[in-house]
């Protein structure tokens, strides 16, 4: 598994920092480009909820807020090994690179990811509110990159192409889905969930088209400094709210089974295929759009419900 995540960073990384960003080259790159990582992505959600659903309930470990900052950490710890290994280039982290801009976005990130991962955890996110909320995240997002003002907002034809699809998915959804036994909780972090990663994508966003353009004293910063910089803002930002949780240091590390290399297993699995899902969609909406990021995280969403019914 080491191996393979390995091989996978040291291939995507250097070919997501590549690619262009210039309008022009968008029409051409995303076409190609997008599908398969929208392939890949589904796939590896797949896997990533498969495994959240035998680690956490099996080893009765439901402390999701060290498992978020654990797994910012590991991509930091990648990151820098790819560093090191001069198979990246990344700059320290400054306020050149935007860093008290890229807080927003790291507060409402890390908060969006200990709810998804709390509703993963409860095992509600396959019939409770969080996939019909996912569904609307494109629409939320596209209505973020508006009210932002990005430079290349999404148009009204697209807008409406968007929200057709999410309404589609979000009846076909809500069709099938069981919303017995759910949480209480769970009404409060859907749709609060929803909220916080259409405006954390679209202001990542916002921060990249920033930067794009930089003053002539400041040197121009990659979409992996950025990223670099937001994982660090986030790792503060959790690992203060694990501090301050009731389920905090303490439980977290005096609970597990350290014991057994079956749950070191697991638990790396969860943390890689975890960075690596986020890492696909935080450079999407840097390296092409806020609306494609949205896209491609509720891909799962959006295609699963739609062939199930059409396979019907």
């Amino acid at each position: 598994m080491s191996r393979k995540g390995c091989w996978c960073w040291r291939w995507c990384l250097p070919m997501l920092q590549s690619l262009p960003i210039y309008p022009s080259a968008k029409a051409t790159t995303v076409p190609v480009l997008w599908v398969p990582l929208l392939v890949i992505y589904v796939l590896a959600d797949k896997l990533h909820r498969f495994v959240a659903g035998i680690f956490i309930p099996q080893y009765h470990y439901p402390y999701v807020v060290a498992l978020c900052f654990a797994q910012v950490v590991l991509s930091l710890l990648v990151l820098n090994l790819l560093h090191l290994l001069r198979l990246v280039s990344l700059k320290r982290c400054s306020r050149a690179l935007g860093g008290e801009r890229l807080l927003v976005p790291a507060v409402c990130g890390g908060a969006q990811a200990v709810m998804a991962l709390w509703a993963r955890a409860n095992s509600s996110a396959d019939g409770g509110l969080f996939p019909l909320a996912a569904c609307l995240l494109p629409l939320v997002t596209a209505g973020w990159s508006h009210t932002l003002r990005l430079a290349a907002p999404p148009s009204a034809r697209i807008t409406g192409l968007v929200g057709a699809l999410s309404g589609v998915s979000l009846v076909v959804t809500g069709s099938q889905a069981t919303l017995s036994g759910t949480h209480p909780l769970e009404y409060l972090y859907a749709p609060l969930s929803l909220i916080l990663q259409g405006l954390a994508l679209a202001w990542l966003a916002k921060v990249s088209e920033a930067q794009r353009h930089p003053p002539h004293n400041q040197q121009q910063a990659s979409s992996l400094d950025l990223y670099y910089t937001h994982l660090l803002h986030q790792s503060w930002v959790l690992g203060l709210l694990w501090l301050l949780h009731p389920d905090g240091p303490w439980w977290a590390l005096t609970e597990g089974s350290w014991c057994c290399l079956l749950f070191h297993g697991y638990l790396l699995a969860l943390l890689l295929l975890g960075a690596g899902l986020q890492c696909a969609v935080y450079l999407t909406a840097q390296r092409w759009s806020p609306l494609a990021a949205a896209l491609l995280s509720a891909g799962p969403e959006l295609t699963g419900p739609l062939l199930s019914f059409y396979l019907y």
